[in-house]
């Protein structure tokens, strides 16, 4: 195998075996500490413009299937592996992992510390890096522009999938489609429309509710979309989801802030604040909303993090706004909270939907 290094912006330097194609590559590095799901992850639009670092120290051992993942493309920058097992036994099995990153034109790095480098991320909170085949020969270093990574995920035009009785229209900033999945079999109609579709075209739909997707980056970034978020919201039913949840929040005036490190991972514990009861549930964000900042007269909290304290969900004390910082719909990661979609529904029914049933 041929060498490369993973060079961080902070000086360390990683060295490990070519992984898919030799293409030099940078982005911001982070880590997930998820044990399976490693093909959703890597389809997983949300990780646009990143290196993910894989914390497991074997990946591969299941292959790639043709029904696992959650985006057409691979949106991330590169992968960081320790152990790469290359002989699938899965009887789902299609292709190795490594086939697909030469498919896909994803570089990555496998035979390296892992241990160490998710030290280093730690360390330094967040920090950039760039995957290189000369360890001495960096350049510059790029900003991430969060405009330029949602435009890269998201739909060009607009798609509607099934027909069942509620009309959802899916705002998308880096959908996974597990999420679409989890809409139809709640028995919707989905709309999927690009990021910047205006309040007005989405009216022209005739949704019965609206939901706000995840997606890459750092939302102050999408400032301009926020005052159609505002509308949205103001008027329909509307469920939002990661950056869907800190859009919402940005939208009603709060404020959103850096993790010291990302929540990333299929075990983090969230507890109701209501009920008491702690759900494990799987996440990928690098940015949270600011408890402080939000205006208690429109909004309650309804989830937290076991771990830091930090906002999981909300709900809007009059409108039919639910907005959660985790993955309800787990892919990869446990299902403890699959319940939210039933919840969303539930909000639809209530105020006036089912108008929009299809033959």
């Amino acid at each position: 195998m041929t060498k490369g290094y993973l060079v961080l912006e902070t000086g360390e330097k990683f060295t490990g075996d070519w992984l898919g194609p030799e293409i030099e590559s940078e982005g911001e590095v982070v880590f997930n500490t998820s044990m399976t799901g490693y093909q959703a992850m890597l389809t997983d639009p949300s990780y646009a413009g990143q290196i993910l670092t894989f914390s497991f120290p074997i990946i591969g051992n299941n292959g790639v299937n043709e029904t696992g993942n959650e985006s057409e493309k691979v949106s991330l920058s590169g992968v960081i592996l320790n152990d790469l097992c290359d002989e699938s036994s899965h009887y789902q099995s299609t292709a190795t992992l490594g086939d697909v990153l030469k498919e896909k034109n994803v570089s990555g790095l496998v035979n390296v510390d892992t241990r160490s480098l998710v030290k280093a991320i730690r360390k330094h909170k967040s920090v950039k890096g760039k995957i290189v085949k000369v360890k001495d020969n960096i350049g510059e270093w790029k900003e991430a522009d969060t405009l330029s990574l949602v435009k890269e995920v998201s739909v060009q035009k607009s798609e509607t999938y099934g027909n069942g009785a509620y009309h959802v229209v899916l705002v998308d900033f880096g959908y996974k489609s597990s999420i679409l999945q989890a809409l139809l079999k709640e028995n919707c109609k989905v709309t999927i429309v690009p990021y910047h579709t205006t309040f007005a075209e989405i009216e022209l739909l005739h949704p019965d509710g609206i939901l706000l997707s995840n997606g890459p980056g750092n939302p102050k970034e999408l400032e301009e979309f926020l005052p159609t978020v505002r509308q949205l919201t103001e008027k329909y039913p509307t469920l939002g989801i990661s950056l869907g949840h800190q859009l919402i929040a940005l939208a009603y005036g709060a404020k959103t802030k850096r993790l010291s490190v990302g929540h990333r991972g299929d075990n983090h514990p969230v507890k109701d604040i209501h009920s008491g009861k702690v759900s494990m549930t799987s996440q990928n964000h690098g940015y949270v909303v600011v408890e402080d900042s939000i205006d208690t007269e429109e909004f309650e909290v309804l989830y937290k993090n076991v771990n830091d304290q930090s906002v999981e969900g909300m709900k809007h004390i009059q409108l039919p706004v639910l907005s959660v910082q985790f993955h309800p719909e787990a892919h990869p990661g446990p299902t403890d909270t699959e319940y939210i979609y039933i919840d969303f529904i539930h909000q639809v029914i209530t105020s006036g939907g089912n108008k929009y049933v299809e033959a």
